[in-house]
């Protein structure tokens, strides 16, 4: 099928990191891009097959997993990851022409974004309220509309770029040089992308019982494979107080044999665990894994095994024992 023909959902408005991530996937550019204003409704459209994937984002490196991302996957018609990406995240302060640092008294933004500025904000703007957004495109495009009940906006540098109504009053105000936002590109199920060779696996594996030791043995199915975990987060259900499920990222791919055990490992003692995806890593780094968990070691001990259960027809037979 060609780009053009494809649809894409994301968190918008137009000029959201998240647009931006969703950019980075080939043809994109040339795709139908449909903004929307919750994470919800991006995955919603793709469940509807309104739209053949969507572009979210679901963890940050100062501010940890998105909670509304990581809900919404977990639930409902199941949806599969078949890509990441990654964003560098810079913010700037944007107010209408003419208005002063000194006149801002409420600022609206994304709360991930607001968390990442809060030392800048308390240094320069203490006494500034802050005003929830949806995103920080929708922060800043919301102060170009009549009655706006705010005086800034926290967004990032290419909103400000493309509203010629924003006035830039300070740049690189994040706390974190370094902060990266992690976006996945969702999908309905289908087959799984090709093994590349540095991978990760995302599932949610709900709490069999609350019982000590529980969690133990969800994070033992994969610790006695050889399977590393680069994110594991607790979430509640919602069904009552204390029950949960966990998501977790798992170095490599489930075609890997180390994985693919271990897979079967969670469906054994938690039967509801929902499998998310095998997918290319963007930062490309590849699992370390031990000789005894490669999966020419693994194809070495099931033929063992059948070697026992099943010996050569020309083998002497074993002689049965003799009543007395």
């Amino acid at each position: 099928m060609p780009a053009s023909a494809l649809t894409y959902t994301f968190l918008g408005p137009e000029g959201t990191f998240t647009e931006a991530a969703l950019l980075q996937v080939p043809g994109a550019a040339e795709a139908n891009r449909v903004p929307c204003s919750n994470v919800n409704t991006a995955l919603e459209r793709v469940r509807q097959g309104q739209a053949d994937a969507a572009m979210v984002p679901i963890e940050n490196s100062v501010e940890g997993g998105v909670t509304a991302t990581l809900d919404a996957i977990a639930t409902g018609a199941e949806l599969r990851i078949i890509r990441e990406a990654l964003v560098p995240i810079t913010f700037v302060l944007v107010a209408r022409p003419g208005v002063k640092i000194s006149d801002i008294r409420r600022v609206s933004t994304h709360g991930h974004a607001w968390a990442q500025c809060r030392l800048w904000v308390d240094e320069n703007i203490p006494n500034a309220e802050y005003v929830p957004g949806s995103s920080t495109a929708a922060a800043a495009v919301g102060l170009l509309e009549d009655g706006a009940h705010y005086e800034a906006a926290i967004c990032a540098p290419l909103v400000a770029a493309e509203r010629p109504g924003l006035n830039v009053l300070a740049e690189n105000i994040g706390d974190n040089p370094g902060a990266v936002t992690r976006f996945v590109l969702v999908s309905r199920p289908g087959a799984l992308p090709d093994r590349s060779g540095a991978d990760k696996t995302t599932v949610v594996v709900p709490l069999p019982e609350d019982r000590p030791g529980a969690l133990m043995e969800i994070l033992d199915q994969f610790a006695s494979r050889g399977v590393n975990l680069s994110r594991i987060e607790s979430r509640p259900t919602g069904q009552y107080l204390g029950h949960y499920f966990f998501s977790i990222d798992a170095d490599g791919h489930a075609s890997d044999a180390r994985v693919a055990d271990a897979l079967a490992g969670l469906h054994r003692i938690s039967p509801a665990t929902r499998f998310l995806g095998s997918y290319a890593r963007a930062d490309q780094q590849k699992a370390v894994v031990s000789p005894h968990t490669s999966d020419a070691a693994f194809s070495s001990a099931h033929a063992w095994v059948r070697s026992i259960l099943e010996p050569e027809s020309s083998a002497d037979p074993i002689p049965q024992a003799l009543d007395n």
